[in-house]
């Protein structure tokens, strides 16, 4: 063997010295963290790495410690300033001097944090996601999706172990109106590394059962904000932004937006505040519904209320026109009497000496002048009679009509023809489709209702 030859030792040693020289000074090192570890006894320690911008090609790696006097002091600082913890995926300015030990190697020690870096490296990745979301025109498109009328049938996306779930789902059920709602969980991890997979999945899911959701809900109960990150997520707030239903966003905090947010259709502070607002838009839709209601019964009051005051005019109207007519008549023949007894006692005066001549004659014609005014009288009685019954059996025809018209879209006469109505759970059946083995139905007939079990 040489003598010149080192020990591992030796040489570790002489690396030593010499990086120790040459690197004496602290330096300002900006790097991402992709591991940290915080042991029992206090110790902090990183790994730290540098990627291409372009390849995401980790092109840098070293070990970094932050010493349990220095990390005490470190990890209250930097959460309370940027809201969250030390964690895998930020990016950081750490001032730190070069440390070789001949059993360990090469590290880092770190001696002071710059958290503002870190706050704005969070700012400018969050509004580089927003900004390729606007380029790709998807921005806006979930929040232009209109929201049923109705929404009632709510996919949600949570852990199912969270608070926040668990008060979404007593707020619904035992909302005030006694209004009801179809929940499906769709169960996912709202924090931490894995929520971009989860989430997406999640949505995936519910993609394939479209048709039979109202609306989507993605909740959880709160966090710190370095616990909200992975909702500032491009994939998760992509797939949110081009989702064929509205999604609604309950996260939990209401000084924190998120990109998820910021994509959503509607953005609410609280899982009970997405449940609130889902009550109110149903409520809503139930106060038009009974102002409806209520309007068509009104209008068809006042119909009949018209109808009947134009027959009672009518009516009125006629009255008089009968009365005077039948005086005119009665003047008329009146006045032909009395010409007829003034003609009889002129020609009677002029004819003494043919009265026994034209006697006979003469009371021929006078019946007869009378018996054709009599029939005239009669004629026009009868025709004025004839009209009036006629206006009179056409008024009361309309007035029929209307009656008629207002039973045959009351629902109760509607039953008593035969037909029914079927429900589930107080919701209209109209598709057998929509029943299962074993659900219990209640048939709503003209005088009563029966419930009945689906057997097939």
């Amino acid at each position: 063997m040489s003598e010149s030859a080192l020990s591992l030792f030796e040489l570790n040693n002489k690396i030593k010295n010499t990086i120790h020289a040459a690197f004496a000074d602290t330096y300002w090192v900006i790097a991402e963290i992709s591991e940290v570890r915080e042991v029992r006894n206090g110790h902090c320690y990183m790994e730290l790495i540098e990627k291409d911008n372009k390849t995401e090609q980790i092109t840098a790696k070293s070990r970094a410690n932050i010493w349990s006097y220095t990390y005490r002091m470190l990890k209250p600082y930097f959460t309370s300033t940027t809201g969250q913890q030390l964690v895998s995926g930020l990016k950081v300015m750490l001032r730190v001097s070069i440390d070789f030990q001949e059993v360990y190697g090469f590290s880092l020690n770190v001696r002071d944090i710059d958290p503002t870096y870190t706050l704005g490296d969070m700012a400018q990745k969050k509004q580089a996601i927003l900004n390729k979301l606007s380029e790709e025109g998807v921005m806006d498109m979930n929040k232009e999706l209109p929201v049923p009328l109705v929404p009632q049938t709510i996919a949600v996306i949570s852990s199912p172990t969270a608070a926040g779930y668990e008060d979404f789902c007593n707020q619904l059920n035992n909302n005030a109106q006694g209004y009801k709602f179809y929940i499906k969980l769709f169960a996912a991890t709202m924090q931490g590394e894995h929520t971009e997979q989860s989430v997406t999945a999640a949505l995936d899911r519910i993609y394939q059962h479209e048709s039979v959701f109202d609306v989507v809900v993605i909740i959880r109960g709160g966090g710190s904000t370095s616990d909200l990150m992975c909702f500032d997520n491009y994939w998760i707030a992509y797939n949110i932004a081009q989702f064929p239903l509205p999604v609604f966003s309950g996260i939990g905090h209401e000084r924190d937006e998120t990109v998820v947010d910021m994509v959503a259709h509607t953005r609410l502070k609280t899982p009970t505040a997405v449940a609130q607002h889902l009550i109110a838009l149903v409520a809503d839709f139930d106060n038009r519904l009974n102002y409806s209601r209520e309007a068509l019964v009104d209008i068809t009051r006042e119909i009949l209320a018209d109808k009947k005051a134009i027959f009672e005019r009518t009516s009125n109207r006629l009255k008089p026109l009968v009365k005077n007519g039948l005086m005119i008549q009665k003047n008329h023949l009146d006045r032909l009497i009395r010409q007829l007894g003034n003609s009889s006692e002129r020609f009677v005066e002029g004819r003494k000496n043919k009265l026994a001549l034209t006697a006979q004659s003469l009371h021929s014609i006078s019946h007869r002048s009378i018996r054709q005014q009599q029939n005239q009288l009669d004629q026009v009685s009868t025709r004025l009679s004839v009209r009036l019954k006629h206006f009179f059996n056409q008024q009361q025809g309309r007035l029929l009509l209307a009656q008629k018209t207002n039973d045959l879209v009351n629902p109760i006469n509607i039953l008593k023809k035969g037909y029914s109505i079927t429900t589930l759970n107080g919701k209209v059946i109209k598709d057998a489709k929509q029943l299962t083995t074993g659900d219990v139905i209640t048939t709503r007939l003209s005088d009563g209702k029966v419930d009945s079990r689906v057997e097939n």
